[in-house]
Formats: structure tokens, C-alpha cells, sequence
């Protein structure tokens, strides 16, 4: 194989931001933060979802707004044909 052509796949650790939940595992992502882990310093990557925190898989229904989407959406158009219901209030 030529030398330089394949990316660098390390060890990577993910942190689901809705439940504080970190998982490492093998990736070839470019990231700029660090975290310490079992003692080493490892790449960071955050994320909004993961199988922790996804509804088809927990079985609880949560709506996941970290830029304010849906409220701007409620405030444009009311609740006129939404099907979901306010969770607290």
C-alpha cells in the first residue's frame, strides 16, 4: 500500500450531550478537542443522539432541541397541526 493515502483510524471518544453518556470506539474522524479516559488522552467528538438517548431505542418519547427549533416553530405557527404535545406544559 502507499505510504500517506489512508487515513489515521484511532481510538475515539464519543459524548452523547442529551444524557452525558461517553463511548470509545475506532474511528478515522478529524476532531480538535481532547478528553482523558482510562488515563489517556483521546480524541472528542459530541454528538446529540446515540442509541442512549434515541427514542426507538429507549422507548421514551423526548424531544431533543439544543438551538431553540422548536420553540421558534411553535412561536411561528402555533400548535396547528402538530401531533405531539407539549412535553412540561
Amino acid at each position: 500500500m502507499k505510504a500517506d493515502t489512508h487515513p489515521n483510524y484511532r481510538e475515539v471518544v464519543f459524548h452523547d450531550l442529551s444524557c452525558d453518556f461517553k463511548f470509545v470506539t475506532r474511528s478515522t474522524i478529524q476532531t480538535k478537542e481532547t478528553i482523558q479516559h482510562d488515563g489517556k488522552e483521546m480524541p472528542l467528538v459530541k454528538i446529540e443522539v446515540s442509541a442512549e438517548s434515541h427514542p426507538f431505542y429507549t422507548g421514551k418519547h423526548k424531544i431533543v432541541d439544543t438551538a431553540g427549533r422548536v420553540e421558534k416553530f411553535r412561536q411561528k405557527f402555533g400548535a396547528v397541526g402538530s401531533k405531539t404535545s407539549v412535553a412540561n406544559g
